[in-house]
């Protein structure tokens, strides 16, 4: 039985390979079953143990920290402790974990670098695949929203909003916006902007002499301020500095 009180100074992951363990934390018991890992962050109060002492529990666990972690767990939007279960018929997380220990093993030159890349990739997939505390995993809303999607994309230059992908999905604006936030962390009509924006780039790029109110209008901008305006929010510089800089780089 492990009992840390004090929880463990780095990142943690605990997987089930066969067997069944009892996991606490929180104050709450989970039961840890084939297919199913805790992912802890640094110094989260946990215990875990077989449910008896005749159980055979198999387990495997990755341990990892550094300066990035933080930031990187941040962006995927994991940076909580929590219990992950694999999207059945998709992606075997004792299989991904078994390569990278092989890898590790077999090539003694096995770089720091290579192993941040293989744990990139596995916490990639955990976050596509992995259903969090038995919620849908990304791939399941991606699923759901993939006919609304690549709607907005064939209509993200036409004059549409929020009421017209509304009624694309055919299903209520908040569970529309539950939806585009679990799977993308923003709302559908900032979706919506982010494609009209990329949009926008196609378009300076390869009309590099085409007027800002054109290219405005062309990525579905109702006036080129608030084209400029937004493009500038989001991207952190303006459209004309966009064009300049990418177009120059090229040249080089």
């Amino acid at each position: 039985m492990f009992v840390r009180p004090d929880g463990y100074p780095y990142y943690h992951w605990l997987y089930t390979l066969s067997g069944e363990g009892s996991f606490e934390m929180d104050g709450e018991h989970f039961a840890l079953t084939t297919g199913k890992g805790a992912l802890l962050t640094p110094f989260t109060p946990h215990s875990y143990h077989p449910f008896s002492d005749s159980d055979r529990w198999s387990t495997i666990y990755i341990t990892f920290g550094g300066t990035a972690a933080s930031a990187i767990l941040d962006s995927l939007n994991m940076n909580v402790s929590a219990i992950y279960t694999e999207e059945a018929d998709q992606v075997s997380f004792a299989d991904v974990i078994g390569e990278m220990f092989y890898k590790a093993d077999r090539d003694e030159e096995f770089s720091g670098l290579e192993s941040s890349t293989e744990l990139y990739h596995f916490l990639m997939l955990l976050r596509k695949y992995g259903m969090r505390n038995n919620q849908p995993s990304l791939s399941q809303y991606y699923d759901k929203l993939r006919p609304v999607v690549q709607w907005m994309e064939s209509n993200c230059s036409a004059n549409v909003g929020l009421p017209e992908i509304v009624e694309q999905a055919q299903i209520s604006v908040s569970y529309l916006n539950e939806l585009f936030r679990d799977a993308f962390g923003m709302s559908p009509y900032s979706f919506l902007i982010q494609l009209r924006i990329r949009q926008a780039k196609k378009i300076m790029i390869t009309n590099p002499d085409m007027a800002l109110k054109e290219v405005s209008l062309l990525a579905g901008f109702n006036d080129v301020s608030h084209f400029v305006a937004t493009f500038r929010k989001k991207e952190g510089i303006t459209p004309a500095k966009y064009r300049e800089l990418h177009l120059s780089t090229r040249a080089d």
